[in-house]
C-alpha cells in the first residue's frame, strides 16, 4: 500500500492554511465583519471571501499542472495573488 508523501510545499500548504484560519477566527472575535460587495457578484464578508480565494487558488493550481511542465512555483505565486485580489477587493 502506497501512503501519501508529505513533502515540505505540502506540509507548508496545510500549515499555512491552519494558520489563515487561526488569524481569520481571532480577528472576528476582535473585530466582528461586515458585508460589504466588492467586484464579486454577491454580498461577502471575510471569511467569504477567505473561502472563495482558497477554492479559486486551488483551480488555478490545477489548471497551472495542467497546462505547463514550469515548476509549480509559478501556479502558487499566480493563486497567491489571486487570494490576495479576493480578500482586498472582492
Amino acid at each position: 500500500m502506497d501512503w501519501m508523501v508529505w513533502t515540505p510545499p505540502t506540509a507548508l500548504f496545510f500549515v499555512a492554511v491552519a494558520i489563515m484560519f487561526v488569524i481569520m477566527t481571532a480577528w472576528q472575535l476582535v473585530q466582528p465583519s461586515v458585508a460589504r460587495r466588492g467586484f464579486l457578484p454577491m454580498t461577502t464578508t471575510r471569511g467569504d471571501r477567505l473561502f472563495i480565494g482558497l477554492l479559486g487558488s486551488a483551480f488555478i493550481n490545477l489548471a497551472w499542472l495542467a497546462v505547463t511542465d514550469a515548476s509549480q512555483w509559478g501556479g502558487v505565486a499566480l493563486a497567491a495573488i489571486y487570494l490576495v485580489i479576493v480578500m482586498r477587493w472582492g
